[in-house]
């Protein structure tokens, strides 16, 4: 589970894939919003961005109430072996990060996408979506540093570095695949019924 030692909680396992699932969902909704603007996928209509954008809201939601459930059990409950994980985060150097994480990932994404136009809307889509991805890289950031580095955490290019170049090299392995195949299986069943999505 974690790398803090001796530390559990039941809703990690929970956390962590939400966190991810959320991350995917971003990926998603970027990577069409861009391939439509090249020409790619036009059967792709407003209907099935809306339900990207409500997909990539909910999942933030869903992270966000697992965050603050395990966060919240945990402070309550005032366990010594509980409380040591949120000791270096919420009490030490990484408290910042650690709140305007929480902040980024959950109010931003309420208050921009909760209104259907703008699930619809790219001006609000993309930037809330870089927002939220960058956010979680912060998230992964600070499920490892605290509980290995302690307080001796150095934040700078090769942390940013690291994270692009993993980005780089899974865009690359995505869109290379993508380009072997056909984007649309053109015998699919619901094929019909699922470009005709409107309400």
């Amino acid at each position: 589970m974690s790398i803090d030692t001796h530390w559990f909680s039941t809703l990690f396992g929970w956390y962590v894939f939400s966190g991810m699932w959320v991350s995917f969902m971003i990926f998603t909704n970027l990577s069409m919003l861009w391939l439509r603007s090249k020409g790619y996928f036009q059967e792709v209509n407003e209907s099935h961005m809306h339900d990207l954008g409500k997909w990539m809201f909910a999942i933030s939601m869903l992270w966000s109430y697992l965050w603050l459930s395990q966060f919240l059990l945990i402070w309550y409950s005032n366990i010594p072996e509980e409380v040591t994980y949120y000791m270096s985060r919420v009490l030490g150097d990484y408290r910042v990060p650690f709140m305007l994480m929480f902040f980024i990932n959950f109010a931003i994404p309420f208050y921009t996408l909760i209104a259907r136009d703008a699930k619809r809307n790219p001006r609000f889509v993309i930037p809330v979506g870089i927002l939220i991805f960058i956010a979680h890289f912060v998230d992964v950031y600070l499920l490892v540093i605290p509980g290995t580095m302690f307080d001796h955490n150095h934040f700078g290019f090769f942390e940013i570095g690291l994270f692009l170049g993993f980005l780089g090299l899974f865009m690359n392995r995505t869109f290379a695949t993508l380009a072997k195949a056909p984007l649309i299986s053109r015998n699919h069943p619901m094929l019909q019924e699922s470009i005709e999505l409107h309400y």
